[in-house]
């Protein structure tokens, strides 16, 4: 059986990530190495997992190749504000990808990058409706 699942993003500056999700509200769980300079860090928002791993490490240490453009995933973060964050995130220096908008009739929905430049939507529920 499988357990525990995350999301693993491969970055050439994993302090400055790392940094910026923190200012989200996720809380570091993890380092290695423990001290000084990371090489992979987990961090934890409301029972969601999210890895960053260095990608100079990733190539030395196990092989991989990973690719740091043409991004195929997005992190979903839901809100209470998505016009508040979106706004707060944008001014803060982050990519606006798509400007706040209604979905679906009950959803607020927009996306920001973050400093890497993965997608991130912020998401709103609101009012009734449905699709």
């Amino acid at each position: 059986m499988f357990r525990a699942p995350q999301i693993t993003f491969y970055s050439d500056q994993l302090p400055r990530l790392r940094d910026f999700y923190l200012g989200l509200g996720f809380e570091q769980g993890f380092q290695h190495p423990p001290d000084g300079e990371p090489i992979h860090v987990e961090l934890g928002l409301d029972g969601f997992n999210l890895g960053i791993a260095d990608v100079a490490s990733a190539r030395k240490d196990h092989g991989l190749s990973p690719a740091l453009s043409g991004r195929a995933a997005e992190l979903v973060l839901w809100c209470d504000d998505t016009d508040g964050e979106f706004a707060r995130l944008t001014a803060a220096g982050c990519a606006s990808l798509s400007a706040p908008h209604d979905w679906l009739g009950d959803l607020r929905i927009a996306w920001i990058a973050d400093p890497d430049g993965n997608p991130i939507q912020l998401v709103q529920k609101v009012g009734g409706g449905g699709s």
